[in-house]
């Protein structure tokens, strides 16, 4: 994820095989002389390219590459979160002064810094009120959006010069409202309140509105400003060439942070200069930021080794000593002598969602998942220490449920991290057996017990049911392949039949789309999951809460058990009750399958460049900050 938190936001760790894929860009050598000004070249993570610059992003487009990564150069969110490895609010690069909470915390005050954007206006209240008018009217194509939270539990906002007040409809957990309510706004300049290319700044009717009042002109000025940007919301699959577009669009050249758009390729190659006008702290000092896109991590590599790169990452094919365990760092590869290793790992939890609505298997994967039994058996058959170690090269850390257990913290418990669920076969297959399935080892198991009795496979599982699934995933790194293959071997064994389908990241995550109504999609493995930035605090609702744009899986009331879940989540957000009791049952829940959380990243820098450690534990890219020092 990221708010998922957003992330809510989808974070990749894995991605497509093929060729180098480079735009027209003049790159500077990865080493030797350099200037405080020579240009930086940048590499995308393998297939995941920025293709959304419109800061209101529908869960398709959801990503770490759209968001931390490529919009917040331009549109500086309310609140920047991270320092290094710290999960706190980043109070100076944020577009505003920290919350204040009265009247029983449903009174919330905010008082922006008056930054500017790049045509003169103020970042003002008004640009916010902006935001949450628009949110007001198309909050289920915000990423965000949780049924019964923001923009659903506010009561009113009202914007005066640098100070916007929200009222909410009751009490509130502090700490959450700002880390995962406020950490959402994106404030919106004036310009963009319009419907059409001629028309004058305000004119859409939207930002000067009374909260609330206003949702017709507002959802007709998302509308402009989303096909702008490439995104059909009444048609998602409609071809656009508004990619082509984003660097000479006068729309997208209003901007409030560091960096402008100079020049993009709908491949993903975008390069950013400094913005001149930026009023912020942390001015740029090279004179152009370039990302290139790739879609194999071999073919990045090879652009690092060559010196066509500045920054970039070691694929773990590449990794010739491994990491003593992961929280150390091994010896970096020889052909890159010149570059210090620095692995990043984000505040993230790794897992792939199951689809509780599938139509597939005949119309019977969604009951299946549904049985919890069935759960726990894949669960149990996914060997997480041993993937860590052999594909992994210990660059990684478990999950073993919805909180984080690394970085080191003081939310995730000693139950979910003494690993609930630890490999085990033999248990898997008597799961199965016990619930009614004829278990075929190294075949497919059918259901020979249909019912909803302890012994019976389950409500609506017809007998002669299948264990045959379809798993499309992210191709393109080596590791996640090895393990996606580990695991379908491993649920074989048990009789689970998977059928892996290797496809792009943007491919997969495409297709992670709640389907209430249901729809073909079984298991989607994007080999990442979700990164909780800018929503910092992982309680659950982005996740695992009723109709939750990021709930791809449809986890809901057709659930047995999601009731206690959306029950203990509703109490963790009123009132500052620990996560301990949410957390312990939702890992014991497995409304979505963990797997091993690789470092996002095993960077490679510079020696020579500075300003690039430490990485942000959410994923923000801050190259305003790297500096040569020869």
């Amino acid at each position: 994820m990221q708010r998922a938190g957003i992330v809510r936001r989808l974070a990749t760790g894995a991605v497509a095989a093929g060729v180098l894929m480079l735009g027209a860009v003049v790159v500077a050598p990865a080493s030797g002389a350099t200037s405080a000004s020579t240009p930086i070249v940048w590499a995308e993570i393998p297939s995941a390219t920025p293709n959304f610059i419109f800061p209101y992003l529908p869960g398709s487009l959801c990503s770490v590459a759209n968001i931390s990564q490529f919009q917040y150069f331009m549109y500086r969110p309310l609140y920047f979160f991270g320092s290094g490895e710290s999960t706190n609010v980043n109070s100076e690069l944020s577009a505003a002064d920290q919350p204040t909470y009265t009247n029983n915390t449903q009174t919330v005050t905010v008082n922006l810094k008056g930054w500017k954007w790049s045509n003169g206006e103020s970042v003002d209240a008004q640009d916010v009120l902006f935001w949450m008018n628009m949110y007001h009217a198309e909050p289920m194509n915000y990423c965000g959006y949780v049924p019964g939270e923001m923009p659903d539990n506010i009561k009113n906002v009202t914007a005066s010069g640098d100070t916007v007040t929200f009222t909410t409809t009751k009490p509130v957990n502090t700490y959450w409202f700002t880390y995962n309510e406020l950490s959402q706004i994106t404030p919106l300049p004036i310009a963009w309140d319009v419907t059409s290319a001629t028309g004058a700044p305000g004119s859409g009717g939207c930002s000067s509105a009374a909260y609330g009042t206003a949702d017709s002109n507002c959802a007709a000025v998302y509308t402009f400003l989303s096909n702008q940007a490439g995104y059909n919301a009444t048609n998602p699959n409609a071809t656009s060439n508004a990619l082509a577009t984003y660097a000479t669009n006068p729309l997208w050249k209003v901007v409030d942070g560091p960096w402008q758009l100079s020049s993009f390729n709908a491949d993903g190659t975008a390069s950013f200069v400094p913005n001149p006008k930026y009023s912020g702290p942390v001015k740029p000092t090279i004179s152009k930021f370039t990302e290139l896109p790739y879609t194999s991590d071999s073919a990045e590599f090879n652009a690092l080794a060559g010196g066509s790169v500045n920054v970039g990452y070691l694929p773990q094919t590449e990794v010739t000593s491994p990491a003593p365990n992961p929280q150390s760092t091994g010896a970096n590869n020889p052909r890159l002598s010149n570059f210090k290793l620095v692995p990043l790992y984000n505040w993230s939890i790794t897992y792939f969602p199951i689809n509780f609505n599938s139509t597939g298997d005949g119309g019977n994967a969604g009951k299946i998942f549904r049985q919890l039994y069935f759960r726990q058996a894949v669960q149990s058959l996914v060997d997480q220490p041993l993937y860590v170690n052999k594909l992994w090269k210990n660059y990684a850390n478990p999950t073993y449920g919805p909180v984080p257990v690394a970085p080191a913290n003081t939310l995730s418990t000693s139950f979910e991290k003494s690993n609930p669920y630890p490999y085990n076969p033999s248990k898997a297959k008597s799961l199965l057996a016990a619930h009614g399935w004829k278990v075929v080892p190294n075949g497919t198991d059918t259901c020979i017990k249909p019912g909803t009795g302890a012994n019976q496979c389950g409500s609506g599982i017809p007998s002669g049911a299948q264990l045959k699934f379809n798993m499309a995933y992210a191709t393109g790194i080596a590791a996640l392949t090895s393990e996606v293959t580990a695991e379908k071997a491993s649920w074989s064994s048990a009789g689970i039949n998977v059928v892996l389908q290797g496809e792009s990241f943007n491919t997969v995550t495409s297709q992670a789309v709640a389907c209430p109504s249901g729809c073909s999609w079984e298991w989607l493995d994007w080999g990442g999951g979700w990164t909780f930035a800018p929503d910092g605090y992982p309680s659950g609702d982005t996740l695992f809460g009723n109709g939750s744009a990021a709930n791809y899986g449809s986890y809901g009331p057709a659930v047995p058990g999601f009731n206690t879940n959306q029950s203990l989540i509703n109490q963790s957000l009123s009132t500052n009750t620990s996560l301990a009791n949410w957390e312990n049952y939702v890992a014991k829940q497995v409304p979505d399958i963990w797997q091993p959380d690789p470092a996002f990243t095993l960077t490679e820098i510079p020696k020579n460049l500075e300003g690039v450690t430490p990485q942000n534990v959410y994923l923000n890219l801050t190259p305003e900050a790297w500096r040569w020092s020869s």
